[in-house]
């Protein structure tokens, strides 16, 4: 039985020794099976493989913001020699996504790449006789919260088709759960995560991206831990839990007049076997391009200065009966950084979990946060818990342009039909199918 999470070593582990954002240097992996990893590494081989893991959380996010960002109707994604990007996606004449198509298995598959990386550091670390208790914990809660992140990206493509939770066995790999059930095991894996990450020693290095600011330079159990209850919050507000988002944020790196980029993000560069970032278009391209909806312009308030994420083109640019005279503006260059989760996101989660326990004077100060940020005036409309939501959902489109949220946050408020449709066949999906290598 062939899935797509039978992978051995992800891309991202054969290079582990290389991703030069990282800068302490670290043990060869030359050799290295997977069996090598789990029957008693050590410590240079689970460094090794805690590189190669972040290394891979970042390849083909381009699919991944491309798709939810053309469902979503925040940008168009033209493409002369791939019509399915505006055919399929956009629901052309019928048209449906399909199930074994680049814009959903490259994505796919490579989140599961990372996933089987995390079971590996898991059982490694903990069949490991050369670190010690603490330190065992420091590798699994990373890895149990890089897996639920990974496990959360799929989820949003597929939705109430739902993810599989465990694959630990790549023979044997449990069923699908439904969206609830999903979110759920989601969810249990990163207190899984919190609970090793309490206490741990941290022996390895990561990225710059996982630097913040306020966390000084090095990698702790202390950041990791605001880390993973950033995402918890993420996914406490995506279950209808505002209480237990609330508590997660207390818990995370929240903080309401904090820098708004303050965050962890995947970074980039041009060193020997490492990645770029490929959701960058230069300005003004021509053939492959991605351009903001229409929709963008057209509804955002004069002098809001997001309107920065879509850049005016010298010429048009139309493709299928579409047309946009606007870059997307998100990434200004193929180095440029991509969040995982940052303070503005924080910001929005705290005023959405607010408005939704109708805590409305906290709500309108958080809201109020993001708009005077952007060049708005306060807060003016009703001071109710519909009016806020809407608010919010409004500031998160904005804000949150093409890092992949408008389309799950319209589908979890149940207003995908508020989203344009271009042209009179057109439709707007609620969902990807299941990929075609995962059978039923």
């Amino acid at each position: 039985m062939k899935k797509s999470v039978i992978i051995v070593l992800s891309s991202g582990l054969l290079v582990a020794g290389l991703f030069t954002s990282c800068k302490k240097e670290i043990g060869s992996l030359n050799g290295a099976s997977a069996d090598d990893l789990i029957k008693n590494p050590t410590r240079f081989e689970l460094n090794n493989l805690v590189v190669g893991t972040e290394s891979g959380i970042r390849s083909n996010l381009d699919f991944y913001l491309d798709a939810t960002g053309m469902i979503g109707r925040e940008m168009y994604r033209f493409a002369g020699s791939e019509p399915r990007y505006t055919g399929d996606l956009l629901g052309k004449d019928n048209a449906q996504p399909n199930n074994n198509t680049f814009y959903l298995t490259n994505s796919w598959n490579s989140r599961y790449r990372a996933i089987k990386n995390c079971n590996l550091l898991i059982q490694g670390a903990a069949n490991s006789t050369s670190i010690t208790a603490e330190q065992k914990k420091g590798y699994t809660g990373f890895a149990k919260t890089i897996k639920a992140y990974e496990l959360l990206i799929n989820l949003n493509l597929t939705y109430t088709n739902g993810v599989r939770v465990e694959v630990a066995d790549p023979n044997n790999p449990g069923p699908f759960l439904g969206y609830p059930e999903s979110l759920t095991a989601i969810a249990n894996l990163l207190d899984e995560g919190k609970t090793d990450l309490t206490g741990s020693e941290i022996l390895f290095s990561l990225s710059d991206g996982f630097s913040l600011a306020k966390n000084g330079s090095a990698v702790t159990a202390a950041g990791l831990l605001r880390f993973n209850r950033a995402l918890a919050a993420r996914v406490a507000v995506y279950r209808q839990q505002w209480a237990p988002a609330l508590t997660a944020l207390n818990e995370s790196f929240f903080g309401l007049n904090d820098d708004l980029t303050d965050g962890f993000y995947h970074v980039y560069s041009t060193g020997p076997n490492d990645q770029t970032n490929l959701a960058f278009f230069p300005q003004n391209n021509t053939g492959e391009v991605r351009l903001a909806h229409p929709s963008y312009v057209a509804d955002i308030t004069p002098g809001d200065d997001r309107i920065g994420k879509a850049t005016l083109r010298n010429e048009a640019a139309s493709f299928d009966d579409l047309t946009s005279n606007r870059d997307v503006w998100v990434y200004t260059s193929n180095l440029a950084p991509m969040p995982i989760i940052r303070q503005e996101e924080l910001i929005l989660i705290y005023a959405e979990a607010k408005a939704q326990l109708e805590q409305i004077p906290d709500a309108i100060v958080a809201i109020n946060r993001i708009r005077v940020q952007h060049n708005l005036t306060p807060y003016g409309g009703a001071a109710t818990k519909d009016a806020l939501i809407t608010e919010n959902l409004r500031q998160r489109r904005f804000s949150l342009y093409f890092e992949g949220h408008r389309w799950v946050d319209m589908r979890r408020y149940n207003r995908l039909n508020e989203l344009p449709k271009d042209r009179p066949t057109d439709d707007v999906f609620d969902k990807m199918p299941r990929p075609q290598t995962e059978g039923q």
